[in-house]
């Protein structure tokens, strides 16, 4: 089976803003990618953390694949 294939660039921006136009959040020219998904994520009603946590738990987030956050088992949270 070939890897899953993950948007990143462009890509990933056009996919940020068809979607946060879809749930009308307002976007300005120069806002930056990291700053749109962290809109969307918090009208969705999630904690905004894209880009901004060095580890996540978070495996079913749509965002994972290009934060670049570390991703952790959540039995392993709190465990050294």
């Amino acid at each position: 089976m070939a890897p899953k294939a993950y948007l990143k660039g462009p890509k990933l921006f056009s996919l940020a803003r068809k979607k946060a136009l879809r749930m009308d959040i307002p976007q300005h020219k120069g806002i930056k990618l990291s700053e749109l998904i962290c809109r969307i994520q918090e009208k969705e009603g999630n904690i905004p953390c894209y880009q901004r946590q060095e580890m996540c738990d978070e495996a079913g987030c749509c965002w994972q694949a290009s934060c670049n956050s570390r991703m952790i088992e959540k039995t392993k949270i709190g465990k050294a």
